[in-house]
């Protein structure tokens, strides 16, 4: 080991929707979180890696904070809530409006109790004048255990480099926790799953995407390795949903396989035999048996 060589665990902290996956992907520069427009996409904790000749960098993306109303929610919370213990540093996330809301107040007030060091990042900066991202830096001042803040457009990957560089300065000296060519912790089963439910959150209306799950149940690649079968169940909560997830002559349903199949294809670099199905499953975001079939409620493997 380099003894010049930095590394830790970085926790990536906010409200939800406030584009924490979108920062994620852009820091390693891989798609391994997944990215919507609703709030509460990230439902796991996912640890993504960025490993150069100088630092080894394991980033967490979490669910966001928000007012539990299911088991499923009370799970989400609680993974974001354990994002902030253990952990090196902290990057707190917020928007890019003039003013600080309730949400971040209880981050703030939460990350005071802390003795980890905490990046403030500013998201959305190109949605503004410069002036008013002088305003905002400017509300954060008085948080004397803010160490830094940096203003950055995740979606358009700006300012990242300088933020890269922050991150650096505060890790401290360390080993490599992953081989070189890791980006994630998480499996293939899993990275499709969310494949999948990133495409239902993009195609579906507003009431139905929180009430989806997705489980593989099954992925193969045939003998002679030209293709992957991939078999994955989808689970809502009521019939009438099922059937505007599957859409007028299966249009709907189609319309995902084909969108997922592209994704997965480039993330296996192979070709893809991809079937779904849909079955209900009745409130299954309040049963603890079906959360844990569903690979919620599990006790997470701890890096030492």
């Amino acid at each position: 080991m380099k003894t010049n060589f930095k590394s830790g665990f970085i926790s990536i902290i906010g409200r939800t929707n406030v584009g924490k996956s979108t920062l994620l992907n852009a820091l390693v520069g891989q798609k391994i979180s997944i990215v919507s427009n609703r709030p509460q996409t990230t439902r796991n904790k996912i640890r993504m890696v960025r490993t150069t000749d100088a630092s080894q960098m394991v980033f967490i993306d979490t669910p966001g904070f928000h007012k539990p109303k299911t088991k499923l929610s009370d799970f989400m919370v609680e993974a974001a809530n354990d994002s902030v213990r253990d952990v090196d540093l902290i990057i707190l996330m917020v928007e890019e409006d003039l003013d600080i809301g309730k949400g971040d107040l209880m981050l703030l007030e939460k990350l005071k109790e802390e003795d980890t060091p905490v990046i403030l990042v500013i998201n959305k900066i190109d949605k503004v004048v410069r002036e008013n991202i002088l305003v905002k830096i400017k509300l954060f001042e008085k948080y004397d255990f803010i160490k830094e803040i940096v203003p950055i457009s995740a979606i358009k990957s700006e300012n990242i480099n300088e933020l890269i560089d922050v991150i650096e300065k505060y890790l401290p000296y360390g080993p490599k926790y992953f081989p070189e060519d890791m980006v994630t912790d998480r499996s293939e089963r899993f990275i499709v799953s969310e494949i999948i439910r990133e495409k239902l959150l993009y195609l579906l209306k507003e009431e139905i995407p929180h009430g989806i799950a997705v489980e593989v149940m099954k992925m193969k690649k045939r003998e002679n390795k030209s293709i992957y079968d991939i078999d994955v169940n989808i689970y809502t909560e009521r019939e009438n949903h099922k059937k505007i997830i599957i859409g007028k002559k299966g249009y709907k349903l189609k319309r995902v396989g084909m969108l997922a199949r592209k994704d997965i294809e480039d993330m296996l670099e192979n070709k893809v035999n991809l079937k779904l199905w849909v079955k209900v499953k009745d409130e299954w975001r309040d049963k603890d048996k079906l959360l844990n079939e569903l690979g919620y409620n599990k006790k997470e493997e701890i890096y030492d």
